[in-house]
């Protein structure tokens, strides 16, 4: 495919951008009057989660929201080169379709980098794109390969990449994400005994952090603080937030070197 499109994209080399910070229904939360989906504080604006990471050979995005279209036009970021998915719930994967220009951009098709079951899901959602029948026009439906990964480190885009499970509830396994020093992790509501090895030595975690009370899928707030204690990493910020934190009050009684992530946040990749 030749390229037909001259993308105007902003340069992310040595970054990471937390393109939604929020969960799985968004904050402000439909129909909801409470003070924080109420507040006219940017920060407390967050839609569902996904980042993009600036890699030696390329955009890296993880996980593809129902957010994504407005998040990727609102940080300018008009190419991505591929995609890392976390897990396959509805919050990280109905925005794939906004992906469908992108075959233009790269002259081939999109690679997706998921578990089995994600490829799965992928492929019922999206059956239309894996038909038989002849596209009727170029960009019809989405250009897309799939490559399997598990808890095996791999290379992408000139980087390593070290998957971390993680377990989401009692009945859903996902992976987190360490590239260099970061480490990205939502969507968790234990870590393995396996997996804190790979945790340590951080300059950065970003961890699931829902709400104040405790949640059977996801870590509440002061478990999420214990996370950080142990692993003791420079900073840590707090992702898939709910509702009940309110940025400022959140922030300001958090311990040193922990704060609440927010829609638009850059990250150093060390």
């Amino acid at each position: 495919m030749v390229p037909k499109f001259q993308p105007k994209t902003i340069a992310l080399p040595g970054h990471m951008i937390l393109l939604g910070t929020g969960t799985s229904v968004g904050v402000p939360t439909i129909g909801c009057g409470c003070r924080v989906c109420a507040s006219s504080n940017p920060r407390n604006q967050r839609t569902r989660c996904a980042a993009v990471l600036g890699l030696p050979e390329g955009n890296l995005l993880i996980d593809t929201p129902p957010d994504l279209r407005f998040q990727m036009l609102r940080e300018g970021l008009g190419v991505v080169h591929a995609v890392l998915f976390t897990h396959e719930h509805a919050d990280h994967l109905f925005g794939l379709d906004d992906l469908r220009i992108m075959p233009f951009f790269l002259g081939r098709a999109l690679p997706l980098y998921c578990e089995p079951l994600v490829e799965q899901r992928i492929r019922t959602a999206y059956d239309y794109a894996f038909s038989d029948l002849e596209p009727t026009h170029e960009g019809a439906v989405p250009q897309l390969t799939f490559h399997r990964i598990g808890t095996q480190p791999f290379s992408l885009l000139g980087a390593d990449v070290t998957p971390i499970r993680l377990q989401h509830g009692p009945r859903f396994q996902v992976l987190g994400f360490r590239i260099g020093n970061v480490a990205y992790c939502t969507d968790v509501s234990q870590i393995p005994e396996v997996s804190w090895p790979l945790l340590e030595g951080l300059d950065t975690l970003i961890l699931d952090a829902l709400r104040i009370r405790p949640h059977p899928t996801h870590f509440c707030l002061d478990e999420a603080i214990a996370v950080s204690r142990r692993l003791q990493p420079r900073q840590t910020l707090f992702t898939h937030v709910g509702h009940e934190l309110d940025y400022e009050e959140t922030n300001a009684r958090l311990p040193s070197g922990m704060a609440l992530a927010y829609d638009g946040q850059r990250v150093l990749l060390t």
